[in-house]
């Protein structure tokens, strides 16, 4: 089989190559999918940058989600079968004609979903709705904050969040992108290049505050995001984006220093919470939780109320390009390459 190895840290045009490897083959418990297409997500980008710590050391095939067909299944197999279409996630190697993922974190999908929209499901939208309905348990009428809401995640979340009757604030860096969350329903977009975030929601939300903030981005992002939080407000951090806008090892120290120092009596007196979530973390350890998300997330498609959209589809030619487009920021939704 083919996969796209990256071999060497730095630019998308020279961190890749294309190799003939062995067809893996599944074990107990596990699934062999052929591969149609997989996702990109800004976990590749760090990874690919040699940011990202729980990557095995190159040359290695990163990639966490999948969209195809089963090839083949381990002993302990027995909610999917050889030909069915499904979605999955991978800890690591999803970037192969032929991927392994464990039983659990794989999930049947109907044909009429786009590879796309599948890889999306699978990774964007069971991010989202772990963060939303697992951890901050939003409810109807509560003030939310979402970071990067023209991404693949801000996508979802705004999604999930509407259909809870929340008040989305969202956060984005273009006028096209104001009109991508406008139309995705966030009823107060905000450019955060031409207006500062806070000042922007509590000139909005008031002196009471917000409930929830969703920030993918870290940095000085956090520190505002939980002064905007009222009683009974929580912040949930997973991902520090911003880290990719410094080379230098400095310029990352001060990027860290900008979350802010917190103590637990800060969240006591102050009636306020902050939650980490590193879902590949999750995946890995609980596999079973994330599970019953993907069935969810599935079910929310049927339903009509998550509706995954694709911001780029490449082919495997194209990796670099695909890589460079998600990094530029420029992405609306998810990006996908084709086999």
């Amino acid at each position: 089989m083919k996969a796209a190895y990256l071999v060497k840290y730095g630019s998308a045009d020279s961190a890749f190559e294309i190799r003939e490897v062995e067809t893996p083959q599944p074990q107990a418990d596990q699934i062999l999918i052929r591969v149609s297409g997989f996702g990109l997500n800004f976990a590749d980008v760090m990874a690919r940058l040699g940011l990202y710590k729980g990557a095995p050391p190159i040359p290695t095939v990163i990639g966490y989600d999948v969209v195809g067909v089963v090839e083949a299944c381990g002993a302990g197999v027995d909610h999917v079968s050889k030909g069915d279409r499904v979605m999955a996630l991978t800890r690591f190697g999803g970037y192969a004609e032929y991927a392994i993922a464990e039983k659990e974190v794989t999930v049947k999908i109907p044909d009429a979903l786009a590879p796309g929209e599948a890889v999306a499901l699978a990774t964007q939208y069971c991010t989202a709705y772990y963060l939303a309905c697992r951890m901050a348990n939003i409810q109807e009428g509560e003030k939310v904050l979402i970071h990067a809401a023209a991404g693949g995640v801000g996508t979802a979340l705004t999604q999930i969040a509407i259909d809870k009757k929340c008040t989305v604030f969202g956060t984005c860096s273009s006028s096209k992108k104001i009109a991508y969350l406008k139309g995705n329903g966030v009823h107060h977009p905000i450019n955060y290049l031409t207006s500062d975030f806070e000042s922007s929601v509590r000139s909005i939300a008031g002196d009471d505050g917000i409930d929830v903030v969703f920030d993918p981005v870290g940095g000085k992002s956090v520190k505002k995001g939980f002064r905007l939080l009222g009683s009974g407000g929580r912040i949930l951090t997973f991902g520090a984006s911003s880290m990719n806008k410094t080379k230098s090892i400095f310029g990352k120290i001060k990027v860290l220093g900008q979350f802010g120092i917190y103590h637990p009596v800060q969240f006591l007196s102050n009636s306020k919470g902050m939650i980490g979530v590193n879902m590949l973390k999750v995946a890995e350890d609980r596999p079973d939780k994330i599970g019953g998300v993907m069935r969810e997330v599935v079910q929310g498609y049927h339903d009509g109320i998550l509706k995954p959209h694709v911001g780029g589809e490449f082919h495997i030619d194209q990796l670099a390009e695909a890589h460079q487009f998600l990094q530029s920021r420029k992405s609306m939704g998810k990006v996908v390459v084709l086999w």
